[in-house]
């Protein structure tokens, strides 16, 4: 028996946001999932999704920070062709992972804080023979979202933070910080 996971009604939020921001611009939709995250390209008249797990508004933060960061080349293979090694990596895949989520969990971060919710680094290696030094890790993330703060955000990331800023620390209806979001974003190209 399937269930259809509901997500959280401000991931609801979240995807209206994104929808109406990002999908005629960028042919890209956010979609709640019932399995693990998943970016699919574009394919024949369907428009890219980046999938989200089980309805959660962490999920949905972290796959959309990865799209704002992965170039027009990537945006065309799956899951941007990363590799993905479930729990239990050695030291070396341990580095690559960490090495590979610098950057869109410093995004991710700045996503929270613009959302009003608390971000937790994650370094996803419970069971592995690497050590894991999660605090290490984290100060290069934090390091990572202090330069995005002082240099500025890439373009799709700057569009969303603002987005999300209006929406969640300013009440802004979704479809209307979306909309300011989206002239800003068009004035910038």
């Amino acid at each position: 028996m399937t269930t259809t996971i509901l997500p959280e009604p401000e991931a609801e939020q979240l995807m209206v946001l994104f929808n109406t921001l990002f999908e005629a611009r960028y042919h890209t939709r956010l979609l709640c999932g019932d399995e693990e995250p998943l970016y699919r390209p574009p394919s024949g008249d369907r428009v890219a999704e980046i999938i989200f797990a089980h309805g959660f508004f962490a999920s949905a933060l972290h796959e959309v920070s990865h799209w704002c960061i992965a170039g027009s080349r990537r945006r065309q293979l799956e899951d941007y062709g990363y590799w993905y090694l479930p729990d239990g990596r050695d030291q070396a895949a341990q580095q690559a992972f960490e090495q590979a989520e610098v950057a869109p969990q410093a995004l991710e971060s700045l996503f929270c804080e613009a959302s009003k919710r608390r971000f937790n680094v994650s370094v996803d290696n419970l069971d592995g023979s690497a050590e894991v030094d999660r605090a290490a890790f984290a100060e290069q993330v934090k390091a990572r979202a202090e330069r995005y703060s002082r240099e500025g955000l890439p373009l799709r990331a700057a569009a969303f933070h603002r987005a999300l800023t209006a929406c969640f620390r300013k009440d802004t209806p979704p479809r209307e910080a979306a909309r300011d979001a989206g002239y800003w974003l068009d004035s910038q190209r």
